[in-house]
Parts: C-alpha cells; structure tokens; sequence
C-alpha cells in the first residue's frame, strides 16, 4: 500500500470520527477543513497509483462529504437554469 493510500484511509478514519462528534455548525467547518485537506490528497492519490484508483478514492470522499456535494450540485443547476420537473 502506498503513503498517499494510508494516507486517505487516515482522512477517511478522522472524517468519520469527526462526523460522530456533535457540533453547533452543522459540521460545516470541519467539512471545510476536510475539503481543503482532501483536494490535495486525491491529486497525490491519483498521481502515485492512477486514474482509476483516484476516481474511487474521489468516490469515497464524496461519499463521505455528501452534503457540499448536494449544494454544490444545487447550485449548478440555479446557475445553468434547469428547473425540477416531476
């Protein structure tokens, strides 16, 4: 196993410690530190053992991070204008 591979399974580990924890900000700020920390470690993890294993660890982080990515998503979508339909 490589660093940048102990290394994600360290930041998966310490996000689901920190997402067991209560917090008064919805966990916001701990998903922003989250973030800043696990860009890096996903280019470091693609770049050592490839595209395919960066995708699934990008998978896992998602995963993980599910709500910035929702917003995020919500987002997109107000900007290019598409409308919900049922």
């Amino acid at each position: 196993m490589t660093l940048s591979l102990i290394l994600a399974c360290l930041w998966a580990l310490a996000a689901n410690l920190l997402a067991a924890m209560p917090s008064k900000d919805n966990h916001w700020r701990r998903a922003y530190w989250l973030i800043g920390i696990g860009v890096p470690l996903l280019g470091y993890v693609t770049y050592e053992n490839g595209p395919w294993i960066g995708f699934f660890a990008l998978a896992a982080g998602m995963s993980v991070l599910r709500w910035p990515v929702i917003y995020l998503g919500r987002w997109v979508k107000a900007r290019l204008g598409v409308k919900n339909t049922p």
